[in-house]
């Protein structure tokens, strides 16, 4: 039954919106393990057909195809891993800890460093004055245009599909989420450590028995596919037409979470492989929230119900919006600054 809360959100406080939701913060620990039996087993079965498969040389097509699946299965896994981050997959601590290193292991992300950056995302998404932490690189036009011609060049790179979907998560989950020296917390380099350690431990043992050319064959795409659609979902769930962003002094929380955050409706094989983080504005009004009943809380909220839903189709649109230009409070894309400079000239 949908709850009635008697107010429009633009005059409820954070604390206020939040108190709608709280009974769904409580975990379920069927629910939990339910999602792990129908993820981690599957996924983990595929890796078992997938050797065998390379060893036989099955057909290149019916190999890609199936780590495809395993990959879309990791960014299942990876939904439990933010769950654990934000302590609410389970009502443990010590559970929530164990499984996120475990799943940290499986998606080569260190938990605690994780961990830190997404909760500070979470204090400083929306907000033009704290950018930098667990965030999409976003620059202002005007920081844009008075840019050097160097990080002009960065920026672009950056913000290029090709990028960041496809060079940017290798870079990420291959490379920098392996090197101890980037993070001064003592948690963080534990975690990266015992991370590191864990990856290096498999990949020798399977290497003495599948073979370290079966395994990079598999484990690679996996990542690489696996990290260009987490990529392409932590993405689009702040970069979309109609985002909300403000300068601190004017950031509001409910805003942020309502207008800063997206519900990306996807279709529902795609909404359960994601981990129902679509419903992003939900998460955002209060984290700790799993993600099995993020659809929940959703169907009994008219609140939750009345921000515009963004479909797969119409999130392409966020491919080419790539400044936030603060006079007209929207994205806009490089495009747009050169028509802009074209009008001035002839005026």
């Amino acid at each position: 039954m949908a709850m009635d809360t008697g107010a429009a959100p633009e005059k409820m406080t954070i604390q206020a919106l939040r108190k709608t939701l709280l009974h769904y913060t409580k975990p379920d620990l069927r629910k939990a393990i339910l999602q792990m039996i129908s993820a981690i087993i599957p996924y983990l079965g595929l890796w078992v057909i997938l050797v065998f498969m390379v060893k036989q040389k099955y057909p290149f097509v019916l190999i890609c195809l199936l780590i495809i699946l395993a990959s879309l299965f990791l960014v299942r896994i990876f939904i439990f891993f933010h769950d654990c981050a934000h302590n609410s997959f389970f009502a443990s601590t010590r559970a929530n800890t164990i499984l996120g290193y475990v799943t940290g292991v499986l998606t080569f992300t260190p938990f605690r460093y994780w961990q830190h950056n997404h909760l500070v995302h979470h204090n400083t998404y929306a907000d033009l004055d704290h950018r930098g932490v667990g965030d999409i690189w976003t620059l202002t036009v005007e920081e844009y245009r008075t840019a050097s011609r160097m990080k002009r060049l960065g920026y672009r790179l950056y913000r290029n599909p090709f990028v960041f979907l496809g060079i940017g998560p290798g870079y990420s989950f291959l490379l920098t989420q392996r090197l101890l020296h980037q993070w001064e917390g003592r948690n963080e380099r534990f975690s990266a450590a015992v991370t590191n350690a864990a990856i290096l431990v498999i990949i020798v043992a399977i290497g003495q028995t599948i073979g370290l050319k079966t395994y990079l064959l598999i484990q690679l795409p996996i990542i690489l596919i696996g990290g260009a659609v987490g990529v392409w979902l932590f993405y689009v769930q702040h970069q979309f037409e109609g985002v909300y962003w403000s300068r601190h002094e004017n950031w509001d929380p409910v805003a942020a979470a309502l207008k800063g955050s997206s519900y990306y409706k996807l279709p529902k094989v795609l909404q359960w492989f994601s981990g129902n983080i679509g419903l992003h504005h939900v998460h955002h009004v209060l984290p700790r929230i799993p993600n099995y009943k993020l659809q929940q809380s959703y169907d009994e909220s008219p609140i939750m119900q009345a921000v515009p839903a963004m479909t797969l189709g119409k999130s392409l649109k966020s491919l080419f919006l790539n400044l936030w230009d603060e006079k007209q409070q929207k994205l806009v894309s490089f495009k747009s600054l050169n028509v802009t400079s074209v009008a001035n000239k002839q005026n």
